[in-house]
């Protein structure tokens, strides 16, 4: 009995030890997981604070609640009203970025992205530019008080940001019609339900971008940037191939229709680089450009695939931001001047080359952008020894390029030349249109004189189809 009894009592502790170690486990594993999940819910609220993840975070109503551990309710609530701020914050911006989806216009568009990103921006170390107001620069040289008058403020849209009176709310300016800048009525409530001014939408045009006319580009000086379009047309077809290249003070070289097919590879490399901003206490910028075009008769097997003609155009200009309204709700947006030289590199009797002087200017109506220039000839040469005497009949005395920005990222472009006393010139086509996001396809086509300078006198038609190498907006 008693041997029994102590029996039970040996086994009394056994079991309680036991028991008191599965509860400890229980416990420590609890203790564990507890930890666990205030650790994942920490790194997640740090992360909302610092990141500002677009994911989604557990809703207020969905928050934890722990016996043993205590969070403050002052830092529960601040963070909670950080999701919501920043889930109405990320909705309204999105919004407002799926609204500017909409505008066609390229600049515009632009324009609309940076002034909903605007609060969001890193700070920029780019020069703003300031352009001359023409207008008051000539009243004040007719009133006998000669200055260059600079634009202080410029026009905005008129829109929902300002008055009956034309004032904004922050104080006086100057309104313009939503038609000068060849928006739809859609698109132009858009931009005025987001605040966009036209001084915003300039910033991005075709001209203000290739030639720095509101800023200066981050890029600086002495940096390769695009110039005239760089690009490969595999199929260059020639209607009328040039077998006699002549000229009043060259001797005639003749080939036949092997030695020149109509079908070859056309390609063109342009660059410039800006040599020095804001000359002379203003915003003039000068620029050194150089554009080499070639024709490379690939197809031709017969005779070794040799290049048919090569020209080469290296050039100097100044350029300088103005701002004067033209007819038809048209901009003056920029006057420059420049030197640019010709030539072949051949020997005679097929060598041809000219210098010219050039002045020019850029205007913007909406989406079509133009730029003239007229040009005299500075060629150093005798008359009776130049390559080309006769070259300014074909090539006439200046020219206009024009872009016109179409949607969907293409554009149509070109050049017009013509010589009203003998009624000679020529028309070149562009058309750009995106392939991939970073490829774009090309299509050219040329009518009249002097598609290359060996061909300045002999017209011709030809068409040719490839691919653009760079971002080029017809200047």
């Amino acid at each position: 009995m008693f041997s029994h009894i102590t029996a039970k009592r040996r086994t009394v502790p056994l079991i309680t030890a036991r028991q008191n170690i599965l509860l400890q486990t229980k416990k420590h594993y609890l203790n564990i997981a507890v930890g666990l999940a205030l650790t994942c819910f920490t790194v997640q609220v740090q992360a909302a604070d610092k990141t500002q993840s677009y994911n989604e975070l557990p809703v207020p109503e969905a928050a934890f609640e722990y016996e043993d551990y205590q969070v403050s309710q002052d830092a529960n609530t601040a963070a909670q009203d950080r999701q919501v701020v920043s889930k109405e914050f990320i909705a309204q911006q999105a919004k407002l970025f799926f609204e500017c989806t909409q505008v066609q216009t390229s600049a515009a568009r632009l324009a609309c992205f940076d002034k909903v990103a605007e609060e969001g921006k890193t700070p920029t170390y780019t020069t703003t530019k300031q352009p001359v107001d023409l207008a008051k620069t000539f009243q004040s040289t007719l009133s006998g008080n000669p200055q260059v008058v600079f634009v202080e403020e410029k026009s905005t849209i008129a829109g929902a940001n300002t008055t009956a009176t034309g004032s904004a709310e922050n104080g006086p300016t100057t309104t313009e019609s939503l038609g000068t800048v060849g928006l739809t009525q859609r698109e132009a409530q858009v931009l005025e339900n987001i605040g966009v001014t036209q001084t915003d939408i300039e910033k991005y045009t075709p001209l203000s971008l290739s030639y720095d006319l509101d800023k200066n580009s981050e890029r600086g000086t002495w940096t390769v940037r695009p110039y005239r379009p760089t690009y490969v047309l595999p199929l260059f077809y020639t209607f009328d191939p040039n077998l006699n290249p002549r000229t009043p003070s060259q001797d005639v070289e003749s080939f036949d229709s092997n030695d020149i097919r109509e079908t070859e590879l056309k390609f063109q490399i342009s660059l410039k680089t800006k040599v020095a901003e804001d000359l002379f206490d203003s915003s003039a910028d000068l620029w050194f450009g150089y554009t080499q075009e070639s024709h490379w008769q690939v197809y031709n097997e017969d005779n070794s695939r040799p290049f048919r003609a090569t020209d080469y155009q290296p050039e100097i200009f100044l350029t300088q931001p103005v701002t004067a309204d033209l007819p038809f709700g048209g901009r003056l947006r920029m006057l420059g001047a420049g030197a640019i030289h010709h030539s072949n590199g051949q020997d005679d009797p097929l060598s041809r080359s000219w210098n010219r002087a050039y002045l020019m200017a850029g205007a913007e109506w909406g989406k079509l952008s133009v730029v003239p220039r007229i040009w005299a000839r500075v060629n150093n040469e005798s008359s009776s020894s130049e390559d080309n005497p006769d070259i300014e009949d074909y090539m006439g005395y200046g020219d206009v390029k024009f872009s016109y920005d179409l949607p969907d990222r293409q554009s149509l472009s070109g050049t017009l030349r013509y010589n009203p006393s003998t009624n000679k010139g020529a028309a070149q086509l562009d058309y750009i249109y995106p392939l991939t996001e970073n490829v774009n396809g090309y299509v050219q086509l040329f009518q009249g004189y002097g598609e290359s300078i060996i061909d300045y006198n002999h017209e011709n038609t030809s068409i040719g189809f490839g691919i653009v190498l760079n971002d080029w907006k017809g200047f």
